[in-house]
């Protein structure tokens, strides 16, 4: 009994040890903090009413039911319940409109302490139409030369620039196997001459390797799927966005597991490409500021801060990589590095990075 409370003590000793190899050794977690400021509170002149008499003002609009067929349609009056009635139409590609439909709204008013409200309007539009097409805004707004790249879709398309060769991904369409964007890459990857464009770099949205709990692990099926892809061509970088602060990471891959042999954690791997989330050009959601503890061993420099990023490549063997700190109109470099090209100059590359 004694010899296997031995044994228990011992294994759970190794376990620890393995635990901590896998935290130890890691990068940077940036200590810089961003300052703070107390929002400015905007003047009311800046929200003028609309010019008209009693014309409707604080116009809200929000679903009307649960399957998304319905709209409600609120808004203030000043001085008049009225108007009161919302007019609408299938719009039908610029030509004349179709039967005009008019939703009556319920109209309200309301007193708090010495404050008494405007006429309060919501009227229910029905029996909308439902728009199903993914990402009809983007495609509609953003073009790009997918036909060119001869994808059949807008959201996963390359481009040829200088000496690089840029693969850009869909996180959010389907890229299991056989499907439109599996079937492109697979060919894309294969027509990359490395003679002409060097440098291979992949762009996607969601990363695949990201040590911050904001959309933690997001990135996963799309890594699994296409990551050996990535490591077997000797991608040179991988952008990724989504996550609103900086990462970057040593050059890893996680492609050895199988079924049998248990093995599935990022190792040092000189065929893998280095994994950038630069994700970090504001926006009004705040800074992504919640980075697992302890840094993970793949994780080389992380900072929760808005910033850009400059990438200078110089031949096909060396690139020069700075990320900028964005601070009140401070051009501050807060990381660096040099990047090796993998498939002409596999050695490993500098640590070297500034804070």
């Amino acid at each position: 009994m004694a010899h296997t409370s031995g044994m228990w003590v011992a294994t759970a000793f190794c376990l620890c040890l393995l635990n901590f190899a896998g935290t130890c050794n890691a990068g940077i977690t940036s200590k810089y903090v961003r300052k703070l400021y107390a929002s400015q509170e905007i003047p009311k002149e800046y929200f003028p009413s609309p010019p008209g008499f009693n014309a409707p003002e604080q116009v809200h609009i929000t679903q009307g039911d649960y399957e998304g067929r319905s709209m409600i349609i609120s808004w203030v009056t000043p001085l008049h319940p009225n108007p009161n009635v919302v007019t609408y139409w299938e719009a039908k590609n610029g030509h004349k409109h179709s039967h005009k439909h008019r939703a009556h709204a319920k109209t309200t008013t309301y007193r708090y302490y010495n404050y008494t409200s405007g006429f309060i309007h919501h009227a229910t539009i029905r029996r909308l139409k439902e728009e199903n097409t993914p990402f009809k805004p983007y495609m509609h707004r953003y073009h790009v030369p997918y036909k060119a790249a001869k994808s059949t879709s807008p959201l996963w398309y390359s481009i040829k620039r200088a000496s690089a060769h840029i693969i850009v991904l869909s996180s959010y369409s389907a890229y299991g196997k056989y499907t439109p964007q599996y079937n492109w890459l697979q060919q894309e990857l294969a027509k990359v001459n490395r003679s002409l464009t060097p440098w291979l770099i992949v762009l996607v949205h969601s990363p695949w390797y990201n040590s911050n709990n904001y959309h933690y692990m997001e990135g996963e099926s799309m890594r699994v799927m296409f990551e050996p892809w990535l490591v077997q061509n000797k991608v040179d970088i991988v952008f990724a966005g989504h996550v609103h602060s900086y990462e970057r990471s040593h050059r890893i891959s996680n492609v050895q597991y199988n079924i049998t042999n248990g093995l599935s954690a990022p190792v040092k791997d000189a065929s893998a490409p280095v994994y950038i989330t630069i994700g970090d050009g504001g926006n009004i959601e705040g800074i992504a500021n919640n980075f697992s503890d302890p840094q993970p061993s793949y994780s080389a420099f992380r900072e929760a801060s808005f910033g850009h990023a400059m990438l200078e490549i110089k031949n096909r063997t060396h690139a020069y990589y700075t990320w900028h700190r964005n601070q009140d109109g401070e051009r501050t470099a807060a990381d660096s590095t040099w990047f090796y090209n993998r498939y002409w100059y596999p050695h490993e590359e500098p640590t070297s990075s500034m804070v």
